[in-house]
């Protein structure tokens, strides 16, 4: 079985139509493999342990409603961070959902562009089930995929405050981009085998 998890998740086997076109950049899917690895299952996680990896993970795919991701995800967040975080993490990307992006411009000739975008708080119960690090990462995490161009100083300070480090801040925000990046790959892979199904039919 291949260890790289779009091939697993999409069913992609060698010399099928989606093998072949993920053959063509063979350099992006290598490095697609590799940054899943560090990033998610990293041998050594450092400050943001594997399990908190898990819950950011399944609570961007379900902001995304990305079901093929999300369903991966859920086992591997249940498995490392057990059912009651998991179903916590969930519940809060399904009520957390919305169209985006979107926020602030704080340039002045784009400030006319600016539109209102959701802000997530997790609540005290939410919170002390979670605890304050991962409520914080998961605050940040939606601000990063809803309302991006409002991310700034203060928002590092409250992850800071959380008891993120510095380099544990950048690895949480790649994270986030990481996910972002893995699930438009399922999505424009589900789209071409959509069409090239269509085609043969």
């Amino acid at each position: 079985m291949t260890d790289d998890l779009v091939d697993r998740l999409l069913d992609i086997t060698p010399g099928s139509p989606l093998d072949r076109v993920r053959a063509a950049r063979p350099e992006a899917r290598a490095n697609a493999r590799l940054s899943h690895r560090a990033l998610i299952e990293p041998a050594d996680p450092g400050g943001v342990p594997h399990a908190t990896r898990a819950l950011i993970a399944v609570f961007v795919a379900t902001l995304h409603e990305a079901s093929r991701l999300g369903d991966h995800y859920e086992g591997l967040a249940r498995e490392r961070a057990g059912d009651d975080a998991a179903n916590t993490v969930i519940a809060l990307g399904e009520r957390a959902r919305a169209h985006g992006p979107a926020g602030r411009h704080r340039e002045d000739g784009l400030v006319d562009e600016s539109t209102d975008g959701p802000t997530l708080t997790v609540s005290d119960p939410e919170r002390a089930l979670l605890g304050e690090a991962v409520a914080t990462a998961l605050e940040h995490a939606h601000l990063l995929v809803l309302r991006p161009r409002e991310a700034g100083p203060d928002d590092l300070r409250a992850l800071a405050a959380a008891g993120w480090t510095t380099t544990d801040i950048v690895t949480l925000s790649q994270l986030v981009s990481f996910l972002a990046f893995q699930i438009r790959l399922v999505h424009g892979l589900e789209a071409l085998s959509t069409r090239t199904e269509d085609a043969r039919s």
